[in-house]
């Protein structure tokens, strides 16, 4: 059943990516929440489309989305939906923005989809099948020494403000760092391409599709405190080998 959940989860990014372009380096406005960020028109569209499939498809499954908030039964099946993750990175026209998709089978993310439609890149995984990367096995990095590793974050003055003189040290002890953030520098852990990633805010539509990518892939991923969890507040992924290293900064 997860692969049919999974082929479906892929298909409804692909399509809510795609209706997103539309909007896409258009100048299109944007307005503020309760919360002041932001949100378009595109993250409203695309969470509309997302939520009709998966009530014409599953009727009897719970949603929880970012834009329209939670519906359906407790116990059952909930899709957890970020429509953009990265809206701020999207409305100034930078193709790292994605469209996250969770399927949480008793409170737990069995399946995650991140679809970044700018790239055309597509990093999809369940429990137990893997993760794959634009139809490719998707792998950790073997980078076992802090030295070596590549590190990436979303927002740097938070990380700066949460850490102090640690995010000096993890800076002067690592390899490289770059603010590839929000859902595509947990992708690049998951691919391989960077080691370690760090959020400092994070919600729940943030986290849930991420969690089963970067462990299908043969990473680790958790809050700050080192518990695998999709409402920590914050989330740092890693290639595994380096998480509890990472965790002695946090």
């Amino acid at each position: 059943m997860l692969r049919e959940y999974l082929d479906f989860a892929t298909e409804l990014a692909w399509q809510a990516g795609r209706l997103t372009l539309a909007h896409y380096q258009t100048g299109v406005a944007i307005d503020r929440k309760a919360d002041r960020s932001v949100v378009t028109v595109a993250d409203r569209e695309a969470e509309q489309l997302i939520r009709r499939r998966i009530a014409a498809r599953y009727p009897d499954h719970g949603i929880l989305g970012e834009e329209f908030g939670a519906e359906g039964t407790d116990g059952a099946p909930r899709w957890i939906v970020d429509p953009i993750d990265g809206t701020n990175t999207f409305v100034r026209g930078v193709p790292l923005y994605g469209v996250l998709i969770a399927l949480e089978i008793e409170r737990t993310p069995q399946v995650g989809v991140c679809y970044l439609p700018a790239l055309d890149e597509m990093v999809s995984a369940a429990a137990g099948l893997g993760c794959q990367w634009n139809g490719r096995p998707a792998r950790v990095s073997s980078v076992a020494s802090l030295r070596e590793a590549a590190v990436v974050y979303t927002d740097a003055p938070a990380v700066a403000r949460r850490l102090g003189e640690r995010w000096t040290a993890l800076q002067a002890g690592t390899a490289l760092q770059r603010g590839w953030g929000d859902c595509y520098g947990h992708c690049l852990v998951a691919t391989g391409r960077a080691d370690i990633m760090l959020d400092p805010r994070m919600n729940v539509w943030d986290c849930a599709a991420l969690i089963p990518i970067v462990q299908e892939s043969g990473g680790r991923f958790s809050d700050w405190t080192g518990k695998t969890r999709a409402n920590g507040g914050d989330a740092v992924s890693t290639n595994g080998r380096l998480h509890e290293a990472v965790l002695h900064y946090l």
